[in-house]
């Protein structure tokens, strides 16, 4: 269906404007959404399409790991028949494309923005391929995962090899016939070794440090208890780890087919091939280190520690809920494979993550890393702004569930940052309703109300991942 947007004509056509946001994924269009509630004049700048990287950058069977009720941008949460299903690929398009429908977002697609400055008065200059325009606010909704992650080790495999990043895969028919190895075991590649192992494909399935989660326990959705302990309210500030745990690698679980555990045991009983963290490349072989028992115990461990978590909520509340056995594991490596040819395998799909750019944001607000110095996306130049990061504020910041009410955060921010008639920033004290610092509302609403107690000992977050932040 065709989306709203603006021609880059028209968009360019005013020199200057009160607030420009960057990207129109699903944070550009929550603070977009409550911008124009509040009658707050504003340009959309989408380098591709709006929703590019849920239409060209997952896998066919892709689906969301978190179910449905938690899809809650503001002013447009979840409205289908299944709150308790996983939205597949197409219809996590088709729930963007009705939101800009329902409001009508300033997007002009297809303007990518090559650079950005502050001048001395304190505005910004938004550079782009079409020209310059002017703001007095800039909002970056570009989530923090641009530039996917090969490691030099890549340049060893044989040329004749196919490599793929996780963001390129489509599905098993997409590759060459033979044997796969996949390097990674978060969310994607867990979920494309599945993919794979589904379609009677070889798997060699390179195991790392992340975490589980069961997809149910005890009647419901863990995502659902998890919801009641006010998991998901936890800011980061409060969390164990602190921002630590911005580099933490997602558990992995999947809700294809109604969802359910991914269990790499059991996969490993069905004849898939794991290994240990894979550690080098040379002369044709791959090598592995040898803690893959370790890996696959504290892959569990993590899981169980939740179900432990939610045993305590549910003694703690009194609540009525069956209960249900602990997991039991299937299988164990008898000895770790530490060296295997690439004889018969001829694709690698390498799944270890992204890394943030942000080197065309030229603007001094940046720690040693390269990433945002900011208090839940409001950064040290005044009327810059980053929203959809990971754990920007809480575990929901960079996904469905929580980005409404970071964006509205920010719009209370954008609102007191008022600016004077004449200074170009065209947000004037009566131009908005409400006060500054008043709260406007998001018309989003929690599923469940929520209780006080967090998980166990901050385990649900999982392990470093080395500088690279890993996409849900």
């Amino acid at each position: 269906m065709p989306l709203p947007s603006l021609t880059a004509k028209a968009a360019f056509e005013r020199a200057d404007y009160p607030v420009v946001v960057v990207g129109a994924g699903q944070a550009g269009l929550s603070i977009s959404y409550l911008l124009k509630q509040q009658g707050i004049e504003h340009l959309v700048l989408e380098k591709r399409q709006v929703g590019f990287a849920w239409r060209e950058q997952r896998w066919d069977t892709f689906c969301l790991v978190t179910p449905n009720w938690q899809c809650t941008l503001p002013g447009f949460p979840y409205d289908g028949t299944d709150p308790e299903g996983f939205m597949l690929k197409d219809e996590i398009v088709d729930y963007l494309a009705r939101y800009c429908q329902a409001f009508a977002p300033p997007v002009v697609e297809g303007i990518g923005v090559e650079r950005i400055t502050q001048d001395a008065d304190g505005r910004y200059s938004v550079y782009t391929a079409q020209g310059m325009v002017r703001a007095g606010q800039v909002v970056i909704a570009t989530g923090g995962y641009q530039t996917p992650v090969l490691p030099a080790m890549a340049a060893a495999i044989p040329p004749e090899i196919e490599q793929v990043h996780s963001v390129d895969y489509k599905n098993p028919a997409s590759l060459p016939p033979g044997e796969v190895m996949v390097v990674g075991t978060g969310q994607s590649g867990c979920q494309l070794a599945e993919d794979l192992h589904l379609a009677g494909r070889r798997v060699h399935l390179c195991v790392g440090e992340a975490p589980r989660v069961a997809r149910r326990y005890r009647g419901q959705d863990v995502v659902a208890w998890l919801d009641q302990m006010g998991y998901y309210d936890l800011p980061v500030d409060k969390h164990p780890l602190g921002a630590g745990v911005r580099e933490k690698t997602n558990h992995y679980v999947t809700g294809r087919d109604g969802g359910h555990d991914i269990d790499l045991r059991q996969f490993a009983l069905e004849g898939m091939q794991l290994y240990g963290r894979l550690t080098d490349i040379r002369d044709g072989n791959a090598y592995f280190d040898e803690r893959l028992a370790e890996y696959l115990d504290g892959a569990d461990a993590v899981s169980e520690s939740i179900k432990t978590g939610i045993d305590k909520f549910i003694g703690e509340r009194g609540i009525d809920a069956p209960e249900e056995a602990r997991y039991v594991p299937v299988w164990r490596p008898e000895q770790a494979v530490t060296e295997q040819a690439f004889a018969g395998i001829t694709t690698v799909i390498w799944c270890i993550g992204f890394r943030s750019d942000y080197d065309w944001i030229q603007v001094p607000v940046f720690d040693a890393k390269g990433y945002p110095k900011h208090d839940r996306g409001v950064t040290p130049a005044a009327g810059l702004y980053f929203l959809g990061l990971p754990w920007q504020y809480s575990w929901g910041s960079g996904r469905f569930s929580g980005v409404a009410r970071d964006a509205q955060f920010l719009l209370d921010a954008i609102v007191q940052h008022v600016r004077q008639p004449g200074d170009g920033g065209g947000i004037t004290a009566s131009s908005v309703s409400g006060r500054p610092g008043e709260s406007m509302g998001t018309g989003v609403g929690k599923r469940t109300e929520t209780g006080t107690a967090a998980a166990d000992g901050g385990r649900l977050d999982g392990v470093p991942r080395n500088n690279a932040r890993v996409s849900a």
